[in-house]
């Protein structure tokens, strides 16, 4: 009778490094090869911004003249002043060195750099957004997976077909109705800025007038948006719902809601998490729209300023800010996404 000798300590931590190495392996490549593809991506965008606006109809110079009289020697001296009669090659190098110096040069309206620009007014897109995103995300995973448990119902029509309207109704006219009903008629929210013309001079009263010109640009923004997550949650958790685990929850006593909650929503929001961080950057880059039609001092609305001039400093610094969020989002979702669903991670 042979006896089995039981493989020592040393084997057995040798083994599970063996396999843990591949793994390691395997997801350094997936980080890398996501962080090249946005390095990529963000070189493509860095080129494209200097060539798709230099290629727009207008003279940023020619602008100008029309505003004062300039005399074709003070038009020429501008033109010097701003860098446009250097060849193409010379100005593409400078807008490289502005770029990875994170300058971008001089605003030819605003006369200061685009990026103290940028600073200036990037924290108001952000809380614009940023809070139009965490109430359209809490509202339209709230009504997927109600309407998702309850398919078929009046509610799931109800849900469904509203969030369907909304999301088909172009953002600026949505924002202009609500700008003249309930700003205009109604006179309930101010109609346009960040701020009154005289705010509050204490902090609370200051955060309630903030408050008060958010209403109606946030409820623009959400109205727009939350149906993407609501019909990508409802047909998540619709799929989930004939699964065999479900049944056994329910076969061990387990109420309806516990089911829902515990078991078929954290399932069904993988695909809404990928969802959620790559339209972040899009919905940041969207609010061109809405910060035009509300006069919010944001970036979207320095965009829409840049495009009337046009400011080609102005016009590449926030396209490749707008870009760099975009591509930064969509490196985060996958990267999150591969740690949330274990099939990719084998895969």
């Amino acid at each position: 009778m042979t006896n089995s000798v039981p493989p020592s300590t040393s084997a057995i931590a040798t083994s599970a490094s063996a396999e843990e190495r591949p793994r390691d392996t395997s997801a350094i490549q997936y980080v890398l090869s996501k962080l090249g593809g946005a390095a990529i991506s963000l070189g493509m965008v860095i080129v494209l911004g200097f060539f798709a606006f230099k290629i727009l109809p207008g003279d940023p110079v020619a602008s100008m003249a029309r505003e004062r009289q300039m005399t074709p020697e003070q038009m020429e001296l501008l033109r010097e002043q701003f860098g446009l009669n250097k060849p193409l090659w010379q100005q593409f190098f400078d807008y490289l060195v502005n770029v990875f110096t994170l300058n971008f040069g001089e605003s030819y309206v605003y006369k200061t750099s685009v990026s103290s620009l940028i600073g200036q007014y990037f924290w108001p897109t952000i809380l614009l957004t940023g809070t139009a995103a965490i109430l359209a995300i809490a509202l339209g995973l709230w009504l997927g997976q109600k309407a998702a448990w309850k398919h078929g119902s009046r509610f799931d029509r109800l849900a469904s077909s509203s969030s369907l309207v909304l999301w088909s109704v172009p953002t600026f006219w949505l924002g202009l109705i609500l700008l003249m009903i309930f700003g205009g008629t109604l006179h309930w929210f101010p109609t346009g800025g960040m701020r009154s013309p005289n705010p509050p001079t204490d902090a609370l009263g200051a955060t309630l007038d903030i408050a008060s010109h958010m209403v109606l640009p946030v409820i623009t923004m959400v109205a727009v948006v939350y149906a993407q997550y609501l019909m990508v949650m409802r047909s998540s958790l619709i799929e989930e719902m004939s699964a065999d685990y479900l049944t056994t929850a329910r076969a061990k006593g387990l109420r309806d809601d516990l089911v829902r909650r515990r078991h078929a929503v954290p399932n069904a929001l993988l695909p809404t998490v990928t969802l959620i961080f790559m339209h972040l950057g899009g919905l940041i880059a969207g609010a061109v729209t809405v910060e035009t039609v509300f006069s919010w001092p944001g970036l979207g609305k320095l965009t829409f300023e840049a495009i009337k001039g046009p400011d080609l400093p102005l016009l590449q610094g926030t396209f490749v800010v707008f870009s760099a969020i975009i591509i930064a989002m969509n490196l985060i979702a996958d990267l999150i996404y591969r740690q949330l669903d274990p099939r990719v991670r084998r895969a």
